[in-house]
Parts: structure tokens; C-alpha cells; sequence
């Protein structure tokens, strides 16, 4: 059963200062205050163990977090999973096993920078990259599906990599599982970015085809902090990345070395995509956050009807105060993302209106939206922009009130 609100707001109660409203959820989210006994436990066990925490201590954590993270996105607990300080890092280190001059990939125009910015260097070296149009948003699953269609038995590597919730507008891709299943048809590796779903958006796991990769972290809506991103890896995966680390096969370091050297190995399981020696105090925080998410009763579910329920506030409450433009409905349904004839008087809501469709926070466009940030941060409400687009990501630790709160001041700034 999940906690009360009050309950849960003092497990946070070192986030939650008077004064300010956090609708920073969806790129920050708070650390319950355990975390802050997991940073000193980080010191205890180096203190205890010496160089022996690997194997005492800092191991099993990070099994653990792995079973948790995985059972989180609708994976079984013992799926394969490897650990990174982000998403990118794995990423790169997937790519690494193909043959980039050959490869062909089919991706959207909506990824995150990071993926964007490396698939576009990739093309430098001879990657193909088909890119599928993002906008507008309705019909997207269709196009996706037309193009690795057109890419079906074509010659070299394919790879499919999208997101599952768009991090511009928290759109929640629809049908995912259907265009999975025809990428895997297709032959190709698919590539699933759930950064903006872990925790908030229940993945559907058990739709997915079992050979999918997917990456996420846990700075969002984990509260785990940075240096937590993962991959999830399908089962009896043989690539052999270059981009490769010593705890990639760490039970070898204490084999003689020759000049007749064997093949590099890597260990099973989540170790194939292994770097070398990482910072750790990030899991023991992990683990401390999903307890506490075990202990409030906060299931992935819980929290997914939570936050539909505060962003639908946050959206009706910016349309009582009269600062939506008029179009927002049609444009948030299925329209481009264009912030093209924005008034300052006025919020476009760039997210969808409906409930299925919006994942974590709400988008709103406005071409002053950087601008709005800063004055709203002076004003003691936390959010931020990305262009055009101001993005308020609630939280379960906040109160109406302070939903209330942070909309009534972005609606006087907006009027203003």
C-alpha cells in the first residue's frame, strides 16, 4: 500500500525546504534522506575493508541494485545488466562491437543530444543513418515501422534505437512493443533510451522482444544522484565490444602474461559490457532509494498514477489561470513541435493533453522560456527549459498546494 503524502515528504525532508517548489522531478529528482547515511556508509566500508570492499561490500551492492533496477522496468531480476556513469558510455560501448563503416541505423529526430551528437560523428566514419521524422508526434510508431521495413535485408549491421518517452515533450511512444517486434523481425539490434520512463512510465517489459537493449539512470526520477546509468542486455549476447574494460573479464588479472597471447575474453552475464575500476558511492545511494521506494509502497504503477494526476493538475491549473493558448489541445494531440507565433502572453502546451500519451512532466512553449526559468527560480519554483520549451516536472513528495503554488507564479510571470 502506498504511503501518505505526509509520510512520504518526510522521507524527503532535507529536499523539501520552505520557500521553494521542486518541479525539477524530471531531471533532478530529490534524494530521500537516507541517502545521505548511504554517502557515509561509502567511507565506513573502505574504512573496514581496505581494498577488500570490491569483493565484501561494493559487488553484492551493485548486484543488488541491478535486481532491483531490472525488476523496476519489468525485467526479470536476473537478466544481464551492465552499469556505466551514463547512458552515453554504454552506448558507445555497444557500437563499438559492429562494424561502423557498414552499419545502418534507423533512429528518430526526437533522441537525446548525446545519442544524436554520436550517431551524427558515426556518420563521419561511413555509418548510414536513416533518421525518421519525431513531428508531428501522431503517427510516428507507423513511420518508424515504414523505415525499418525499407531497411529489411539491406547489407551490413542494422540497429533500431529509439526512445520510449521523448525527452523534449514526454511523449510516451505508442506501440512500442509492435515496432520492437518488426525491428526484430528485421534482424536488426534494437536500442531502447528509457531514461524518461524509469520509475514513471511502466516500460510494458513483457511486450518487448527479448533481444532489446535498454539503457537508463537513475538521476531522474530515481533520486539516486548522478553516475547510475545501466544496460539492460539480452539473454546469450556474444558481441565482443572493443571499447572494452579489465572488469570485463576481472577474474583474469591474476593469469600469467606471455607473448603468446589468447583471444580477449569477457565474463558473463552484464560484465561483457564492463568498463575498469568505477566510483561507487552512487550504488550505495541506489540501493538506499529503492528500499526506501520498496518500503512508501512507491511501485513504478503507484508513481505512474501519481504523476498523471499531478501533471494533468498542472495543466488544468495553467488553463484556469487563462496563460494556454488556444491551440494547445490540437498541437499537444498529434501537431509539430513548432514554437513558431508564440505570444509572450501565453503558454503553448507542447505535451500531449492526453493522459496515455504524457510521461513525466509537462512541456510548455514560450520564446522567452530560459528567461522564465531564471525568474522562477528567484521566486523560489525550480524547473528548466530546453529551447523554447519550459519543461515542470512534479514529484510524489509534493503537495497540491505547492503544485498550486508554482503554477500561480508562472502564470503572474507569463501575464506579466
Amino acid at each position: 500500500m502506498t504511503a501518505d503524502l505526509d509520510t512520504i515528504r518526510r522521507a524527503y525532508s532535507a529536499f523539501l525546504r520552505p520557500g521553494r517548489v521542486l518541479l525539477s522531478g524530471h531531471s533532478h529528482q530529490a534524494w530521500p534522506d537516507v541517502a545521505r547515511q548511504a554517502q557515509l556508509e561509502v567511507f565506513d566500508d573502505a574504512a573496514q575493508w581496505v581494498d577488500e570492499k570490491w569483493e565484501r561490500a561494493i559487488f553484492p551492492l551493485v548486484d543488488e541494485v541491478g535486481r532491483g533496477v531490472l525488476t523496476r522496468m519489468g525485467f526479470a531480476p536476473t537478466d544481464a545488466i551492465a552499469f556505466a556513469e551514463s547512458t552515453h558510455e554504454l552506448v558507445v560501448r555497444l557500437f563499438s562491437a559492429l562494424d561502423l563503416a557498414r552499419t545502418r541505423v534507423v533512429t528518430t529526430t526526437g533522441e537525446f543530444h548525446s545519442l544524436d551528437r554520436q550517431l551524427r560523428r558515426f556518420a563521419e566514419d561511413g555509418t548510414t543513418l536513416h533518421w525518421v521524422d519525431a513531428s508531428p508526434r501522431t503517427g510516428l510508431a507507423e513511420r518508424l515501422i515504414a523505415a525499418i521495413e525499407r531497411e529489411r535485408g539491406g547489407d551490413g549491421p542494422l540497429v533500431v534505437a529509439l526512445s520510449a518517452v521523448l525527452f523534449e515533450d514526454a511523449y510516451v511512444m505508442p506501440e512500442l512493443g509492435r515496432i520492437l517486434a518488426h525491428a526484430d523481425a528485421a534482424g536488426a539490434l534494437t536500442l531502447v533510451d528509457a531514461y524518461h520512463a524509469y520509475n514513471v512510465v511502466p516500460l510494458g517489459a513483457g511486450t518487448l522482444p527479448e533481444s532489446a537493449f535498454v539503457v537508463a539512470g537513475g538521476y531522474k526520477y530515481a533520486g539516486f544522484g548522478n553516475g547510475v546509468c545501466w544496460m539492460r542486455i539480452p539473454p546469450e549476447c556474444a558481441l565482443r565490444p572493443r571499447y572494452t574494460g579489465w572488469f570485463s573479464d576481472y577474474a583474469s588479472l591474476a593469469e600469467p602474461r606471455t607473448t603468446e597471447r589468447p583471444p580477449v575474453r569477457y565474463g558473463s552475464g552484464g560484465a561483457r559490457f564492463a568498463g575498469a575500476t568505477f566510483e561507487a558511492s552512487g550504488f550505495y545511494r541506489a540501493r538506499a532509494a529503492l528500499r526506501q521506494f520498496d518500503a512508501l509502497g512507491l511501485t513504478v504503477e503507484a508513481l505512474r498514477a501519481i504523476s498523471t494526476r499531478q501533471t494533468r493538475r498542472i495543466i488544468d491549473g495553467l488553463a484556469a489561470h487563462g496563460v494556454l493558448a488556444d491551440d494547445a489541445g490540437a498541437l499537444a494531440n498529434g501537431g509539430a513541435l513548432d514554437d513558431g507565433g508564440i505570444c509572450e502572453g501565453s503558454l503553448r502546451l507542447v505535451s500531449s493533453d492526453d493522459d496515455a500519451r504524457r510521461g513525466g512532466f509537462v512541456a510548455l512553449g514560450h520564446p522567452r522560456a530560459a528567461e522564465l526559468v531564471t525568474k522562477l527560480s528567484r521566486l523560489g519554483v525550480l524547473t528548466d527549459a530546453r529551447g523554447s520549451r519550459l519543461r515542470l516536472g512534479p514529484a510524489p513528495y509534493l503537495s497540491d498546494e505547492e503544485l498550486d503554488r508554482g503554477v500561480s507564479v508562472l502564470a503572474e510571470l507569463v501575464r506579466s
